[in-house]
Formats: structure tokens, C-alpha cells, sequence
């Protein structure tokens, strides 16, 4: 149940961004914090000994960012709806 947690949680974005056909609504700082965090994952993961569903779970997590990577390179940025963070720095 633990490990399923981070992977519940990045899952949503991945279909929203498939439904809008866009990424405007993820930021760089966004992308950017979730490499740092999957790296460091994978990291510990060779480096600890530690479970196998915890290794499991932080390769799972690569797939999802892989597919983050994916989607920004094949979807445009819509400016019609406005990137993410321009609305509060107004």
C-alpha cells in the first residue's frame, strides 16, 4: 500500500495531459523537481539494500517519468490556456 502511493500520485497528470493534448499546465520546476527526486530514488535503489517492491516501485516511477518526457515532447504548449505559474506571478 505504501509503495503505491507515488504512483497514484503522478498517474492523474499523465491523463490530463493526454485528454488536453497539451503541457502547459506542467511546469518546468515541476519536471525539473521530479527527475531530481526520481534519481535520487534510483540512486538508493542500487546503492541500499532494501526491499525488492521498494526497487519495483522506484523503477515504476521511471516509467511514469519517461512518459512525462514523452508528452512534453510530442504536445505542444497551448498559450491559449496559459502556462501554469503565470497566473500567480500576475
Amino acid at each position: 500500500a505504501v509503495y503505491t502511493g507515488g504512483f497514484i500520485l503522478m498517474t492523474p497528470q499523465l491523463a490530463l495531459n493526454y485528454h488536453l493534448k497539451s503541457v502547459s499546465h506542467l511546469p518546468w520546476r515541476l519536471l525539473c523537481f521530479r527527475f531530481v527526486n526520481t534519481f535520487i530514488d534510483d540512486l538508493f535503489a542500487f546503492v541500499i539494500k532494501m526491499p525488492v517492491m521498494h526497487r519495483v516501485s522506484c523503477f515504476r516511477d521511471d516509467v511514469v517519468f519517461l512518459i512525462y518526457l514523452y508528452q512534453r515532447r510530442i504536445y505542444s504548449v497551448d498559450m491559449s490556456r496559459g502556462v501554469a505559474g503565470e497566473d500567480a506571478a500576475q
